[in-house]
């Protein structure tokens, strides 16, 4: 996938220009760079990741491809509580799948309460519920709508879908808070 999969991916959940996201888990950005692409200079994005270096990675690029974009980067475990102000929308692409079945509900009832109410979580992953040791927890689209529905999340609806070379497909849904 390319960067404009990845703003494909996500351009349906996210209507407007402008606006408090963050990127959960970003790792070197690939998602954030899109967010930035689609909220414009008028967006305000908190990168999250635990990995300091690819943030540092994703800092550069972002200066090079973005410059106007206002990122504020966080080096942080997004499943403890994060320093983060009352957010528009989120992204979780390509995260919750490290994260065993046991933990999700505690940890997305932690990513709900950064939320305004009407806010949009856009997840991105593969459509699938069997893993393998590289993506050891992936969701389909209809455990993702289980598993929102059981954590207050509403409207969870799919919003694209991409081949993917690993797990066969990858795809993106809107929830609400």
């Amino acid at each position: 996938m390319d960067h404009n999969d990845h703003v494909n991916l996500l351009s349906r959940g996210i209507p407007t220009p402008g606006g408090i996201w963050t990127d959960i888990g970003s790792g070197t950005g690939a998602f954030t760079l899109a967010l930035a692409e689609l909220l414009g200079p008028t967006g305000r994005i908190h990168s999250v990741d635990k990995d300091h270096a690819a943030l540092r990675q994703q800092k550069k690029v972002m200066a090079n491809r973005f410059p106007a974009a206002i990122v504020t980067y966080h080096i942080a475990d997004y499943t403890q509580p994060l320093d983060l102000p009352l957010l528009d929308g989120m992204v979780l692409a390509n995260t919750l799948h490290f994260l065993p079945k046991a933990r999700r509900a505690a940890v997305l009832q932690l990513m709900r309460s950064y939320l305004r109410p009407g806010g949009r979580l856009v997840l991105v992953e593969y459509d699938t519920d069997r893993g393998n040791r590289w993506v050891p927890y992936p969701m389909s689209f209809p455990t993702w709508q289980i598993v929102t529905e059981q954590t207050g999340f509403t409207e969870t609806t799919l919003l694209a879908t991409r081949p993917s070379r690993f797990l066969g497909q990858i795809y993106a849904a809107l929830s609400f808070k």
